[in-house]
């Protein structure tokens, strides 16, 4: 009894020592070593594009000058809040110096002793800190009452005017571009989340490539439609090697690919059939292909109708052969239903064939053993029966 219990314990032993070990082997090899193992990707899993443009000349360069409202808006927080500060900053200085100038032409400033019966053009500009702060006053319309602007200078009714107008254009163009930088569909793509990996497994039949797709907000999007590329090298006939190689990826739900019901998490779904570029990869090849698959999902965001596109990519390591995703919509006892995120990516092995053109070889093999053949060289011949038994 004892021994048998000590068997036992050794095997449980072992089993926990190897386990441990194939764990410290993974973390070795992903720690110290995923990052040289890593593939280049044009398009990261938030949707960022990996790409840059070099040798640009700088005619092209001055085109974003020319389009400065996208320039301004594609800006990021940190750039754009600078120019901000700055816009009106420097305005309100440029004109606290013009202001300046028209009193120190007019001789209104007190070293100039100006007599007891002087009318200036602006009361009480004593200096440049108190141009500046008229010039403040006149931009955002504050109008403490202290300084005034006098019908004595015809220079300064103009200049009053010019910056009141130049001030309204400043506040437009800032406060609409900070306005539109909140407001812009990219925000809305954030609650767009798609599976961490991409799974290819049988479904209705068929050897199908599934990736799941979850809105997080309940608001819907709407007109809703998905599409893929995949990006490969290739070289034509002629020789010519094509970098980013492009191949459309038709990608659908039960109910097609336009015009989702997009309330709960989908799960959309590539036939890999003869047309597909996976018809001829199999599972213990699949992770030597090179090539990447960029997904796409457009939809009309319903609160603000912004168009918004979300997208991401997948390399060979992220598709899993054998696999398909855990469920994750239930009903409650109230007659709710639940999704549950933590199975979102969440993925289940399941027996599938190895390769489609195998699966499409066994479905055409069953075929042809239900159908029966014709053979042309078969000949009916008549055989004369004879009676025997006649005398």
């Amino acid at each position: 009894m004892n021994a048998s219990r000590w068997n036992v314990f050794e095997t449980l032993i072992r089993v926990l020592t190897e386990s441990m070990f194939k764990r410290l082997r993974k973390w070795v090899v992903t720690r110290f070593f995923g990052h040289s193992r890593q593939r280049a990707r044009l398009v990261s899993k938030d949707g960022r594009c990996n790409i840059e443009f070099g040798n640009v000349e700088a005619q092209s360069r001055f085109i974003f000058f020319v389009d400065i409202w996208t320039t301004v808006l594609d800006l990021k927080w940190r750039y754009k809040m600078t120019i901000f500060i700055t816009a009106f900053l420097g305005s309100w200085f440029f004109f606290g110096l013009l202001w300046y100038v028209v009193a120190y032409i007019h001789k209104d400033l007190p070293e100039f002793h100006p007599s007891a019966n002087h009318t200036p053009c602006v009361e009480n500009i004593n200096g440049l800190t108190a141009a500046f702060l008229f010039s403040l006053e006149t931009q955002v319309t504050i109008g403490y009452g202290f300084r005034c602007v006098t019908e004595q200078c015809a220079t300064a009714i103009f200049l009053l005017i010019f910056q009141s107008i130049l001030g309204v254009m400043i506040n437009s163009f800032m406060c609409g571009a900070i306005l539109a930088k909140i407001s812009r569909p990219k925000k809305r793509a954030k609650t767009i989340t798609f599976s961490k990996n991409a799974v290819i497994s049988k479904r209705g039949g068929k050897l199908c490539l599934l990736i799941r797709v979850a809105n997080l907000r309940k608001s819907l999007l709407i007109g809703s439609h998905i599409y893929g590329k995949l990006l490969k090298t290739t070289v034509t006939p002629e020789g010519e090697t094509i970098i980013l190689d492009q191949i459309n990826i038709n990608f659908v739900v039960d109910a097609g690919n336009e015009n989702l019901f997009f309330i709960s998490p989908l799960t959309i779904y590539h036939v890999i059939d003869h047309n597909s570029p996976f018809f001829h990869m199999a599972a213990e090849t699949l992770i030597q292909q090179d090539f990447e698959l960029v997904v796409f999902l457009d939809g009309t965001v319903e609160s603000t109708s912004a168009t918004c596109q979300v997208r991401t990519s997948y390399v060979p390591e992220e598709v899993l052969w054998g696999y398909r995703f855990a469920p994750i919509v239930s009903k409650t006892k109230e007659g709710k239903y639940r999704v549950d995120f933590h199975n979102f990516s969440k993925t289940v092995e399941v027996a599938t064939p190895h390769c489609a053109m195998c699966l499409y070889n066994e479905k055409d093999a069953r075929a042809r053993m239900k159908r029966g053949y014709d053979n042309p060289n078969f000949i009916l011949s008549e055989v004369n029966e004879t009676d025997d038994t006649k005398m």
